[in-house]
């Protein structure tokens, strides 16, 4: 074989190369994305089944705490907010907000036992305690995508094949900050 034979073969195999690693490197940065996506989306399901046991919980609270509207209002908006939020960001703030609304109604089923001896009103809550492990479960498994996917993009060579085929950083879902602390719910 000649010599420039052997130098085009040399060249086309470091081509093929190339190619297979940006074709390969390109297919698991999109599996990861959708990886992350899949899990935004069992976050938003999860959500959304809340907001939907929300209104019952609601009605059923009127019932016994009919001068309690205001809290009854804050978490009707919150419920809105979350309908209406798109990003994680605004799905997280509104999150937040609906969250904090949800523990000042249980504070003020405190004070009605016969509100909490409403067996409808029983079902509902084991229903809503229920979600909400659900929604913390889907919340870290978001995270844990995105974080692996945010790695995968940053680490070498895919970071170069990230930049050329427009993959970008992704937001992990966040609670605002206090939404740790217990909201004070005075009377």
């Amino acid at each position: 074989m000649k010599r420039s034979t052997v130098g085009w073969l040399v060249v086309g195999a470091l081509a093929l190369i190339v190619v297979f690693s940006a074709v390969n490197a390109y297919n698991s940065l999109v599996t990861s994305e959708t990886s992350v996506e899949n899990k935004f989306a069992a976050i938003d399901v999860n959500l959304q089944r809340r907001a939907d046991l929300i209104p019952n919980l609601v009605e059923t609270v009127k019932g016994y705490a009919a001068h309690e509207e205001e809290v009854l209002t804050a978490i009707s908006d919150a419920r809105a907010r979350l309908a209406g939020a798109g990003t994680p960001e605004e799905k997280a703030a509104a999150d937040a907000e609906l969250t904090g609304a949800l523990s000042r109604l249980l504070v003020i089923v405190e004070n009605y036992p016969n509100l909490k001896a409403d067996a409808q009103f029983t079902r509902l809550m084991d229903e809503l305690a229920g979600t909400e492990n659900r929604i913390a479960v889907a919340r870290k498994d978001y995270n844990d995508a995105v974080a692996a996917y945010n790695a995968k993009i940053r680490k070498f060579p895919a970071s170069i094949y990230a930049g050329i085929f427009g993959f970008e950083k992704k937001p992990f879902f966040q609670v605002r900050e206090g939404a740790e602390q217990a909201p004070e719910v005075k009377f």
